[in-house]
């Protein structure tokens, strides 16, 4: 990943120009290259519309053949497989704070027991957490935004009791309307405004899901 996420960085294709920068790595015996990605929070000012067309334009014009060529993870993880790669070669990765869970139970503790580790480790003052993570690492996703993700859960337990449990098939007109207004309603950005007219649209949108939902396919 590069060094931020601010949208700029990406108009100006950064990790194209960083991937340049980098040496090969050694992986399980066999000598890579490393993959660069970059993530953004979206629009911001004009950025991407006016400066980031140009500039891909012009760094997938310098990429094509050449020894930095762009892929995305998939097509990365591909030909690390074509080398020999196996996915036991590759590197763990796990949430942060996951181990501080696993330091204090056992596979086939059960449900009861992990309930209680994280109720225990949320209270030990540790940063211990289950709410995601920010790119900022100090803000809870989730604490004094009930008003908001509140609305949110309630639509997307509708969708999956109502509509997908059932087995609609996903090609149902009626489904894909459903989704489209769920995940419409589930951007992020009604939850970082936290208040406001942004926030209301965020809500009005749960409201029009649940409507919809409940229209739709009547129990």
């Amino acid at each position: 990943k590069t060094q931020g996420s601010d949208t700029k960085l990406v108009a100006q294709m950064q990790p194209y120009y960083e991937a340049r920068s980098l040496n090969r790595l050694e992986l399980a015996g066999k000598s890579v290259p490393p993959l660069v990605t970059q993530v953004a929070d979206g629009e911001n000012g004009g950025v991407m519309m006016n400066e980031f067309p140009g500039k891909f334009m012009e760094a997938m014009r310098e990429a094509s053949h050449s020894d930095t060529p762009a892929m995305n993870a998939t097509e990365y993880l591909e030909q690390l497989f074509a080398m020999g790669i196996t996915k036991t070669d590759l590197p763990v990765v796990q949430p942060l704070f996951q181990r501080m869970i696993w330091e204090r139970m056992q596979p086939g503790d059960g449900p009861d027991k992990l309930a209680r580790v994280i109720d225990e480790l949320g209270k030990s003052g540790q940063r211990f957490h289950m709410e995601g993570g920010s790119w900022t690492s100090d803000l809870s996703w989730v604490r004094g935004y009930d008003h908001v993700l509140k609305p949110m859960e309630e639509a997307s337990a509708a969708f999956y009791d109502t509509v997908i449990k059932p087995g609609t098939p996903t090609a149902d007109p009626r489904y894909r309307n459903a989704l489209f207004h769920l995940l419409s309603a589930e951007t992020s950005c009604y939850r970082y405004w936290g208040e406001g007219l942004w926030t209301d649209y965020g809500r009005e949108l749960c409201r029009r899901t649940r409507e919809i939902v409940e229209k739709d396919f009547p129990g």
